[in-house]
């Protein structure tokens, strides 16, 4: 798909793989409405525009569309970025802190989904997903995380099989990402080999929706990995017992063993 005179409504830009999605997005004649829980960090201009939006909510995303829509005009590409992590060890019961990951990962994805075949009504129209690799590796201390990316993965999977031929869905399987998302997972959580820049990220997701691509691995050695378990089907189950280490010992650091 060009890029060229597109209108891209893009969640999550106010850091990270987001903002660098902006960024790189910007450098195509676009139009982008963003939506963000901090629309304040985001610079606007003519042609950006930022609101609030809490993508847990179905009424903040239906605003979202409502608003793009008044400024745009139309939308071509969604881009559902917006995500977030825990990193914990699982011990007592609690619904909202499950809703509420679940929510922002899973639904809202597939909910800006819907809302995209809804107004597209037969015109080429492009969803973009940010899943993680830990949908293909899930890894201790993101047992949450790594569901809500795995069903998202599994999903699209299928779905592809089901969409109309004028959507396209593209999703995005960024490593460790040189972010503030580790930070926010949890107090000096450790960072997984390998990592990538937030920019290396965005120019990947770029080149995929110009070419029309189903799957997006911006890291080559996270592909070399996945090949690597087809030959020898126990070496991911290895790092991730390598990553449990790392786990326990922050488990133990935190008080929490």
């Amino acid at each position: 798909m060009d890029l060229n005179n597109k209108c891209i409504v893009l969640t999550g830009a106010s850091s990270g793989i987001g903002k660098a999605l902006l960024e790189e997005l910007t450098k195509y004649n676009t139009k982008i409405v963003v939506g963000d829980l901090n629309p304040g960090a985001i610079a606007q201009n003519k042609n950006i525009k930022a609101v609030r939006c809490d993508v847990s909510k179905h009424k903040d995303i239906d605003m979202l569309f409502k608003k793009a829509l008044a400024v745009m005009g139309k939308i071509d590409i969604c881009i559902a970025n917006a995500g977030f992590a825990y990193f914990e060890k699982l011990q007592k019961a609690d619904y909202n802190h499950i809703h509420k990951i679940v929510s922002v990962n899973y639904i809202a994805p597939i909910y800006f989904l819907e809302k995209l075949m809804e107004i597209s009504k037969g015109k080429e129209a492009c969803i973009v997903f940010t899943a993680s690799a830990m949908a293909k590796l899930p890894l201790p201390g993101y047992a949450l995380y790594s569901a809500t990316k795995a069903a998202l993965d599994g999903f699209a999977y299928s779905f592809n099989f089901e969409k109309d031929r004028n959507i396209h869905l593209l999703v995005v399987y960024p490593i460790a990402t040189r972010t503030e998302f580790f930070k926010t997972a949890g107090e000096r959580t450790p960072v997984p080999f390998p990592t990538q820049t937030p920019q290396k990220v965005a120019q990947e997701v770029v080149k995929g929706i110009l070419k029309n691509k189903r799957y997006v691995f911006p890291s080559k050695i996270f592909r070399c990995m996945m090949i690597i378990n087809r030959i020898l089907p126990f070496s991911l189950w290895c790092y991730a017992k390598a990553q449990q280490y790392k786990f326990k010992n922050w488990l133990e650091s935190s008080g929490q063993k």
